[in-house]
């Protein structure tokens, strides 16, 4: 059976600290590949992603090409409304063992999410540390990943002040956000 981890987020934008955490999901659970699931809407946060869908998914393909094992689903981009993990989950089931990663710091939040016991019936929870977040409760997997204090909102504010993300977002997403003038 494949084993498959699922990173969702909006990835607005996709930054290096997404990809080392995936990249140590692959070799630390031995996992067949990764699926980048960029969130419509997140039904916790009061605002929504700054930049447009299509944007977001163009710079998460662009991100990624370079890792065969990396991949992008656009199921939740597809569906109307807010993006529910267990729905995401629900969808990806037939793909073999699922393992959902999280930043430390979205699992603060996890008994608020839709369906939480289903969510742990469909895949094993696989915490990346993030500064400042809580250590893994037991039942849960902690991912020896790097410690990394980037976040989407402070390399958005960044590039809004004219500042460069070079050597923060993955050189093909960098492209991508100059070309199309994304986050001035």
């Amino acid at each position: 059976m494949s084993r498959v981890g699922v990173f969702g987020g909006t990835f607005d934008p996709v930054h290096v600290g997404h990809l080392a955490i995936a990249n140590d999901a692959l070799d630390e659970l031995g996992l067949d590949r990764v699926y980048f699931v960029p969130a419509r809407r997140s039904p916790l946060k009061q605002d929504g992603p700054i930049a447009s869908a299509e944007d977001r998914l163009a710079m998460l393909i662009a991100a990624t090409l370079g890792e065969p094992r990396f991949r992008v689903s656009p199921v939740e981009l597809e569906r109307e409304g807010p993006s529910f993990t267990v729905d995401t989950l629900e969808s990806l089931r037939g793909e073999g063992a699922l393992f959902l990663i999280l930043g430390s710091d979205a699992y603060a939040d996890f008994e608020r999410w839709r369906e939480p016991a289903r969510i742990r019936e469909l895949a094993t929870i696989v915490l990346a540390a993030r500064p400042g977040a809580p250590n893994a409760p037991a039942g849960v997997r902690m991912l020896d990943s790097p410690l990394m204090d980037i976040s989407a909102r402070e390399l958005r504010a960044r590039a809004a002040r004219g500042r460069s993300l070079r050597y923060l977002v993955p050189e093909a997403a960098l492209r991508y956000i100059e070309e199309h003038r994304l986050y001035r």
